[in-house]
């Protein structure tokens, strides 16, 4: 959410609206709670998911994560069409294992195995996938420097395995609005593919004491040349 087609079309490499994810895991015994809808645009199509993404703290330092999307593709040719389809559910488990020095150097540091399940053959990688990365953060006052990346397992004919990762900024410009920028790069994930670089500008933005208004959007460069977009669109619960 970067990542390969299917995958930047999806929501969730990052930590949401960044295709990049952090290491903070949500609170114990609480819920955050993603309506989402991202694409990835190409050739005059968009193809991307829209759904739902829960994460629950589930013990100290300690984030479970389920994704359960349904995938989309539209043409915008002289006939048009739109089809959707199943998506890639992801399964996910994040623990904390180093916690920041506010006086120090020190970031807090993640490891956050995510699994992708296709659900169709229209959309999504043609096997189950295993995304193994390290995430890291570090606060300035109102600065957030976080990035990571890791190795993602991609079986199949003419598939293959790749390594992706990056970098975001974030500034808290108050109490509910903050801004952010990323970059994220991909290895390919086929043996005719190539790799990709992607560009993000991200918001966030608190409407009430549970709810949150999420968005990122940007250009993504294909090794070797060409050209396309991304974004990111989510209403966010938290309990």
């Amino acid at each position: 959410m970067a990542v390969s087609a299917w995958l930047l079309a999806g929501p969730a490499v990052a930590g949401p609206p960044y295709l990049n994810d952090d290491p903070q895991p949500t609170d114990v015994g609480h819920w955050e709670v993603y309506n989402f809808v991202n694409g990835a645009r190409d050739h005059g199509a968009t193809s991307g998911e829209a759904g739902i993404d829960l994460n629950y703290g589930a013990a100290k330092d300690t984030q479970l994560t389920a994704v359960v999307p349904i995938g989309y593709d539209t043409d915008s040719g002289a006939r048009g069409r739109f089809g959707a389809y199943g998506g890639v559910i992801e399964l996910a488990a994040k623990y904390r294992f180093l916690h920041q020095d506010e006086k120090g150097w020190a970031p807090d540091v993640a490891v956050f195995p995510r699994l992708f399940i296709p659900t169709s053959a229209k959309f999504g990688p043609p096997r189950v996938n295993l995304l193994l990365p390290v995430w890291a953060q570090k606060d300035f006052g109102p600065w957030s420097l976080f990035g990571g990346g890791g190795y993602q397992i991609n079986p199949g004919p003419g598939q293959r395995s790749y390594w992706l990762g990056g970098a975001a900024l974030s500034r808290s410009l108050s109490k509910r609005f903050s801004l952010g920028v990323e970059v994220f790069v991909q290895g390919k994930d086929a043996r005719d593919g190539a790799g990709s670089t992607a560009l993000n500008a991200a918001a966030t933005y608190r409407l009430s004491g549970h709810w949150s208004l999420l968005a990122s959007a940007g250009p993504v460069r294909r090794d070797g040349g060409g050209h396309s977009s991304v974004f990111y669109l989510s209403l966010k619960a938290d309990y």
